[in-house]
């Protein structure tokens, strides 16, 4: 090769955009299948990414076509017949067909399903293939929030052959495929180049864990992570956001972050001692210390950008002297003694300091069990062996898990849960704007829990970078239209 065609290659390949990502995530999944498990960490990683459904929620929180290339509604609203992309293959070479998204949503329905949200599906009457491309699923009930719903990362679509190993070799549709899981380190994907869709400009990302500031903030600053979309940098932040080599963006997410009561247990059971503790809640020094400022105040477990949002945080403003008089009138003049379980992130173990300096105020001596994820799952979500802990719901529009059974709050109304009932058969717009508002209402009246704020979405990633998301609107770190400059 002459001198002049080696300078066209290499400056042919100086010019060409990389085409790997490293992001930094925060807490490294239990396991890879998001029909089989509740946390976040799991849809953080797969959603999008590698399990697709029959529609996708987009990064403004619209619902878009995915799995389904089109669908057509039944007059009575109560059939959805959705048309399958052509062409789709699973990453194992298996053609996607509407078998396999019958077996999906059959499976999510069953009695002995291990979906963390069954309640998605409880609509669902039943699921017919009317050929290998042509799906319908039959409601027993017009529901508003049906295509909704299946955008959802529990409602991905998986096939038969491989939905007992997806945990740890999770086979999906999207765009990119599992590679590699390095446990305790990072999970790598890498392009797929069967995709029935656009080609992904990405051929490997890795997503790193990285569980704190100390490490986060050298990570970044060395390149070593080009992107942190939830990124937990403490002080650092406004240095990073100095630098002009990264892009900083605070965004909204749906993660409302409450201390969570357990209504089940005394003396929490008793409303006046859960309106005390709300009133011993100063909100303001919670979210400056918690999600440096960022964070958006709220009164019930409700998106402030959510167009049925109900500014409710004047109903229990921080009153001291009236948390006091509360606990008093309950029988508890003198306070008492709980415990408050905190998980990994660092709006809870922050959080759970400042919360319990203030419940001291009033008498409540709270002892900090630090907790790691799994046993946060264990312990609290399924076992409800908790009094006090906080976390954050990162699930969209989710008021409605005030209304489960056997749910870890142990809270239990039947006016909410007939408003919730109203609400799921309700497809008017307007009128499921009035529900969604009576259903926040009643709930912080009963301040079933400490609202505290909306979780901000602090991303930090290479200006470089083009494509990632602002906002969050479901608990996924989609990076399917990430570039990178020329």
């Amino acid at each position: 090769m002459g001198a002049a065609a080696i300078l066209a290659v290499s400056m042919s390949a100086a010019m060409s955009a990389r085409t790997d990502l490293v992001v930094g995530v925060v807490l490294e999944p239990p396991h890879l299948d998001p029909t089989a498990g509740a946390a976040a960490a799991i849809d953080e990683i797969v959603y999008a990414n590698v399990f697709e459904g029959l529609t996708r929620i987009g990064p403004n929180g619209e619902v878009q076509p995915a799995l389904a290339a089109n669908w057509t509604v039944s007059g009575d609203g109560k059939s959805y017949t959705f048309k399958l992309r052509e062409n789709t293959k699973f990453h194992d070479g298996t053609q996607l067909d509407a078998e396999d998204v019958k077996f999906s949503l059959e499976r999510a329905m069953a009695e002995s399903s291990t979906n963390a949200q069954k309640g998605l599906f409880e609509a669902i009457q039943s699921v017919e293939t009317i050929d290998p491309a042509t799906v319908t699923v039959n409601l027993k009930y017009p529901q508003g929030s049906f295509l909704y719903n299946m955008g959802w990362g529990d409602a991905v679509i998986v096939a038969p052959e491989s939905a007992d190993t997806n945990k740890e070799k999770p086979i999906g549709t999207g765009p990119f495929k599992f590679e590699n899981w390095a446990k305790g380190s990072s999970v790598t994907l890498t392009r797929f180049e069967d995709y029935w869709g656009k080609k992904v400009a990405l051929e490997k990302v890795e997503f790193r864990f990285i569980p704190d500031a100390a490490a986060a903030v050298p990570a970044l600053l060395s390149g070593d992570v080009h992107a942190f979309p939830n990124a937990q940098v403490g002080d650092a932040l406004g240095q990073i956001q100095a630098d002009p080599r990264f892009e900083v963006v605070v965004g909204a997410t749906e993660g409302e972050t409450i201390l969570a009561m357990n209504n089940g247990k005394e003396p929490f059971s008793n409303l006046k001692v859960r309106q005390a503790i709300s009133h011993a809640l100063d909100r303001d020094e919670i979210i400056l210390g918690a999600s440096s400022g960022n964070g958006v105040p709220i009164g019930s477990h409700f998106s402030p950008a959510n167009d049925a949002y109900v500014d409710l945080t004047d109903l229990y403003p921080h009153d001291t002297e009236k948390a006091k008089e509360l606990l008093a009138e309950a029988g508890f003049a003198d306070g008492f003694k709980a415990t408050l379980k905190l998980p990994p992130p660092a709006y809870a173990r922050q959080g759970g300091e400042i919360i319990a300096s203030q419940l001291r105020e009033i008498g409540i001596e709270l002892e900090i069990i630090p907790v790691e994820w799994a046993q946060w799952l264990e312990q609290v979500f399924t076992n409800k062996d908790y009094d006090l802990t906080i976390v954050s719901h990162t699930e969209p529009n989710d008021i409605n898990i005030y209304a489960r059974e056997d749910y870890y709050f142990a809270y239990d109304n039947d006016a909410f849960d007939a408003v919730i009932e109203k609400l799921d058969q309700e497809a008017d717009p307007e009128k499921r704007k009035e529900l969604y508002a009576e259903a926040q209402r009643i709930i912080a009246e009963d301040a079933v829990n400490g609202f505290l704020f909306q979780l901000p979405k602090t991303g930090i990633w290479d200006a470089k970078l083009n494509g990632m998301w602002e906002n969050q609107p479901i608990q996924a770190n989609d990076v399917t239209g990430v570039s990178w400059d020329d």
